[in-house]
């Protein structure tokens, strides 16, 4: 594990990755960062959890609605790709006699 030291809203924070993933991480800090500055600068929001929080939120809606570019699944929103597999997780483990079990 590699420990990298990053800054969100001007506040510092120190993590670990995989140096495979560093890249992946600091891209993720980046975004929150620049979202959670926004929300701060538009909505004159004031405290750090309640920014964090609005910015969390509004990443996490559009990663649900995130779509496949092109190809059989053009169609299907990341959420409901998730649920459609775990659906068919769920029919496997009926058809196969295994308990369910949560993913």
């Amino acid at each position: 594990m590699e420990r990298v030291d990053v800054s969100i809203l001007g506040r510092d924070y120190s993590m670990a990755c995989l140096p495979a993933e560093k890249d992946a991480l600091l891209e993720a800090v980046r975004l929150v960062d620049q979202r959670m500055s926004a929300i701060k600068n538009a909505a004159k929001a004031s405290g750090n959890e309640r920014i964090a929080v609005m910015a969390a939120i509004q990443i996490a809606s559009e990663l649900l609605r995130m779509k496949a570019p092109s190809g059989p699944l053009a169609n299907v929103a990341v959420g409901d790709f998730k649920r459609k597999i775990e659906d068919m997780h769920a029919a496997l483990d009926q058809v196969v006699g295994l308990p369910a079990q949560s993913r």
